[in-house]
């Protein structure tokens, strides 16, 4: 196993979180020899408290001020550093390790991103928000610094492990795969009048709230064509989406001659986040095995563009370029907070999308300034949540 047999200094941005835990849990399991250097989270003091007094980082930080005395009062005598705050954030991306999780949600996990990219270690990306609001300068930076981007979301770990960059010119198609989530049989109809306890009920996977509901929209599959876009250099026409409920194959790569590769596995976060901490070694763990025998059979279907109208305006934003992806991504989370406070229905989340990206097109937000990427983005952030927050309120309410 070359390198592996040696402890790793290693952080973990978004710790208390699903993917988080999944990565300290899989470490456990692994007895992979690990030191962690910085362990992040958002505000949950108590989950991070336990995770440093098991892990003893370096530091322990929270993005939420307010909570910092508490961790203080709960890592008291333990050696453990604790701070808080965005600067302190970005300050634990930076610190000595060799490889990261980037694991925080949503927009707060582009700059500490971009910032553990710089010092050249191996970021392991669970955060979309940095490859949708700034996906090529992202690549760039890890690559100017002698580092990787390595994907962690199941489908484009898939796809990074059957893809053969050499081969790159020859290959036809990346086909993305879908559960379909808990309305893929659903009409229409009983879709706009979807409960937020409905849409979060995920027949095969357990997340956070605000990915399930992506996941009930397919706007989460509309959000990974722009990174699989990314990551693999591929035109949008060359990048599709094919529903799978088993959620057994993760993902295809079709080559011109013919031949399609997948990579399959039960679904468990763990396994992609093993693959990339290894990578390209391979790190054993009581991982549960494949037993298509029991399974019996995986079956395939197209996405319906009517009941699931994001990925069309995923792909639209994708041709645009520029700014367009990190709209429709602001604009999707102010939508997907307004539908689970109940202030809109489920059918309006692509509504609220669509018409953001439809007026700030009309203010005339045009292609991102490469060389300030970061405040570009947080600009074109701010003003499609703004105008999120419009367009939501003037629609009606659920019954």
């Amino acid at each position: 196993m070359g390198s592996l047999n040696l402890p790793r200094r290693v952080t973990v941005l978004g710790s208390t979180g699903s993917v988080g835990i999944s990565t300290l849990d899989l470490f456990e399991k692994a007895r992979a020899e690990v030191e962690v250097v910085a362990l992040v989270a958002g505000r949950n003091a108590e989950k991070l408290a336990e995770q440093a007094l098991r892990w003893r980082p370096q530091v322990a930080v929270l993005e939420d001020e307010s909570a910092l005395p508490r961790l203080r009062e709960l890592l008291a005598g333990s050696g453990v550093e604790t701070a808080a705050g965005a600067v302190a954030v970005a300050e634990a991306a930076t610190r000595e390790a060799q490889w990261v999780m980037s694991a925080i949600v949503g927009f707060a996990g582009l700059a500490p991103t971009l910032a553990a990219a710089r010092t050249g270690a191996v970021i392991a990306l669970a955060n979309k928000e940095s490859l949708i609001c700034a996906g090529p300068e992202l690549l760039r930076t890890a690559k100017r610094a002698g580092g990787a981007v390595i994907p962690v979301d199941s489908e484009h770990s898939a796809i990074f492990q059957v893809f053969e960059p050499e081969n790159a010119a020859q290959v036809a198609r990346l086909i993305l795969t879908a559960s379909g989530g808990p309305f893929r049989s659903w009409t229409r109809e009983q879709m706009e009048a979807a409960t937020p306890e409905q849409a979060l009920a995920h027949p095969n996977w357990s997340m956070g709230a605000k990915i399930s509901v992506d996941s009930a929209t397919m706007m989460n599959k509309g959000l990974e064509v722009i990174e699989a876009a990314y990551l693999f250099a591929m035109p949008p026409e060359r990048v599709d989406v094919l529903i799978h409920p088993q959620s057994i194959v993760h993902s295809l790569v079709e080559y011109a001659d013919g031949s399609t590769l997948a990579q399959l596995g039960p679904p468990d976060m763990r396994t992609p986040i093993a693959c990339a901490y290894a990578w390209p070694d391979r790190l054993p763990w009581p991982a549960d095995r494949l037993d298509l025998a029991r399974i019996g059979q995986l079956t395939f279907e197209a996405p319906d563009p009517v009941r699931f109208p994001a990925l069309a305006i995923a792909k639209a934003a994708l041709e645009t370029g520029g700014s367009a992806p990190a709209i429709m991504n602001a604009a999707d989370e102010i939508a997907v907070g307004a539908f689970l406070s109940r202030r809109i229905g489920f059918g309006d989340i692509p509504r609220v999308v669509a018409r953001t990206l439809e007026r700030m097109e009309a203010e005339g937000w045009g292609r991102r300034n490469e060389s300030d990427v970061l405040e570009t983005a947080r600009a074109a952030d701010a003003t499609a949540r703004r105008v999120a927050e419009e367009v939501a309120g003037g629609l009606k309410a659920p019954a």
